[in-house]
């Protein structure tokens, strides 16, 4: 009789169980930065991003559509190739991932685009600035972050209104990201009188440019402007002041405005003619961002470099319009996407028709004493 009766209460343990665990869901969301290579530093912390979302949305124990839902982050490395950036959004469409944060670079993130669109699953980036991204006009692609014409525009205005600098030779990497950042500048910049003496370019691979900055020496410029990405910023840097060219100033978007590029230019003096542009406010200027900044780094310590306050914010935005939807079908919540007013840790969050952010911030740049440093 006893026997009967433990497993009649062991079968009813078992069956509640069962009922629990069938009223959980769960639901994958998407992530796609490149975590090998030279930029790895930049993906690795946009992962953090994203996963310490994951981690403090599963905390808080969310219910949708009378579900309880867990959350799981399906990380993919696209290597900042534009070819292995389609092949991690089709993966991602095959898993039935309910939304995608990413990707970081907009040569891996506009050919994703499409791919997300044809699925049909939204995507939010928090750190690809070409404006090109929302020219397809995708109802399934979002930016959480200022474009290139706001970076390369506000950096053209401070460098002839404030600095009243006459000339400038560019440079641009080839990619998506450095092309666009550069063009902007350069038409901002001459529609404001400043001269372009020289147009040079290289890879996002390259690390020797001595024989494009010995041309560039050979003009004179008051200035540099560099479209691309840390890895290479930090060696040019470096190679500016063996070639003596510590008065030259030295412009650039958010591809450089890194904490890293102060290690990658070992020391160099020209560090200090620095002036980047990033998309946002400062750590300290947005509205949870010290707060958010001290967990993070609790964290994840000497990770943090640009955007994982972005990543972190467009995962409970996915979230946000999941809960108003009440639905974590893609579907039915993307048009709730579109709609968000989300006060996020980074800004309030709100679209124009095309997926860009309504008002963007940007802030200014430089480094002071080998640290970032708001002007």
């Amino acid at each position: 009789m006893q026997l009967k009766l433990k497993l009649t209460v062991v079968a009813a343990i078992a069956a509640a169980a069962g009922v629990a665990s069938a009223q959980e869901q769960v639901v994958k969301i998407g992530h796609v930065a490149p975590v090998s290579g030279a930029q790895a530093h930049y993906g690795k912390d946009n992962e953090n991003g994203a996963r310490m979302a994951i981690e403090e949305l599963n905390a808080q124990g969310v219910t949708i559509g009378g579900k309880k839902i867990k959350f799981e982050l399906v990380a993919e490395d696209d290597a900042a190739d534009p070819k292995q950036g389609t092949a991690a959004a089709q993966k991602l469409c095959d898993a039935k991932v309910a939304g995608v944060v990413g990707h970081l670079n907009s040569g891996t993130t506009i050919p994703a685009s499409k791919v997300y669109n044809d699925c049909g699953i939204p995507h939010v980036t928090g750190a690809a600035t070409n404006p090109n991204l929302t020219k397809p006009g995708y109802k399934t692609t979002f930016r959480i972050i200022a474009n290139d014409n706001a970076l390369g525009a506000g950096l053209a205005f401070y460098a002839v209104d404030t600095l009243k600098l006459k000339t400038v030779a560019i440079i641009d990497d080839r990619t998506a990201y450095g092309q666009g950042v550069a063009d902007v500048f350069k038409k901002t910049a001459t529609a404001k009188g400043m001269k372009v003496v020289d147009e040079q370019f290289t890879t996002d691979k390259a690390t020797d440019f001595m024989a494009i900055l010995t041309a560039i020496k050979a003009k004179n410029p008051d200035a540099i402007f560099y479209g691309g990405m840390d890895p290479q910023g930090g060696p040019m840097l470096r190679q500016m002041e063996q070639l003596g060219m510590g008065n030259v100033k030295y412009f650039g978007g958010d591809g450089i405005c890194t904490s890293e590029i102060a290690k990658l230019a070992a020391g160099a003096k020209t560090l200090g003619n620095v002036i980047c542009a990033e998309g946002g406010s400062s750590l300290a200027k947005m509205p949870g961002g010290t707060a958010w900044k001290a967990k993070y780094d609790a964290k994840y310590p000497n990770q943090f470099q640009v955007y994982s306050p972005y990543t972190y914010d467009a995962t409970f935005l996915i979230v946000d319009a999941m809960k108003r939807a009440n639905s974590v079908d893609p579907k039915v919540y993307t048009p709730e996407l579109a709609k968000a007013n989300f006060k996020g840790v980074t800004s309030t969050i709100a679209f124009e028709p095309n997926g860009e952010m309504k008002n963007p911030a940007i802030t200014l740049y430089v480094y002071k004493d080998g640290k970032k440093t708001p002007l």
